[in-house]
């Protein structure tokens, strides 16, 4: 059995994935943890799919999840929870926002799915479903819902206060860093 901790994060271009995945490593590695990310982010600017894995543990050899291995699934959108599902490991758990955003093939005929937190709870032992645009634009800041998500799913996590505001310094622009504190406790109080 392997004492890696796998996160699967994914969602749509200009989300705040790649952020959030980049303070959740920082968090980790000030935790004392070893850490390997990767991202995927093509078309991102257009709109596209994004996503990034982030493994953790006392010693981890790839950045890669495979199919079947996350433990824990986030989501910044409903459909691309559906879409990121079968790197969920059966009786892991789910961290999904509830902003919908309609790709372009789904206005052309097909229907957004009414049911994404049922087909999550096939595969997934618990699904959350956070406002995560909610308790951004309760922050203060619409822009901060990926850091309110991260925050959502954190008490899961094995990392202190103290290695949050680390990654907080190091990866937010100290402008931004209030806003994205409170964001980050709002999802906290959500969450778990």
């Amino acid at each position: 059995m392997s004492n890696t901790t796998n996160v699967m994060m994914g969602g749509v271009g200009g989300q705040g994935i790649i952020l959030a995945s980049e303070v959740l490593a920082e968090a980790l590695m000030a935790a004392g943890l070893d850490v390997k990310k990767s991202e995927v982010h093509g078309m991102a600017q257009r709109g596209g799919s994004v996503r990034t894995d982030v493994r953790f543990g006392p010693k981890v050899w790839s950045p890669l999840i495979s199919p079947g291995g996350a433990d824990l699934l986030v989501a910044f959108e409903q459909l691309e929870s559906l879409r990121y599902l079968p790197y969920l490991r059966e009786g892991g758990t789910a961290f999904v926002s509830t902003q919908v955003i309609v790709p372009t093939t789904v206005v052309g005929g097909a229907g957004y799915p009414a049911d994404v937190k049922e087909r999550l709870g096939k595969r997934a032992k618990r699904v959350v479903m956070v406002d995560a645009p909610g308790l951004a634009a309760k922050a203060g800041n619409v822009r901060t819902a990926g850091i309110a998500l991260l925050g959502a799913f954190a008490p899961l996590l094995p990392v202190p206060d103290e290695a949050w505001e680390v990654a907080f310094a190091a990866k937010i622009p100290g402008r931004f860093l209030e806003v994205n504190r409170k964001a980050f406790q709002l999802g906290r109080e959500a969450g778990v």
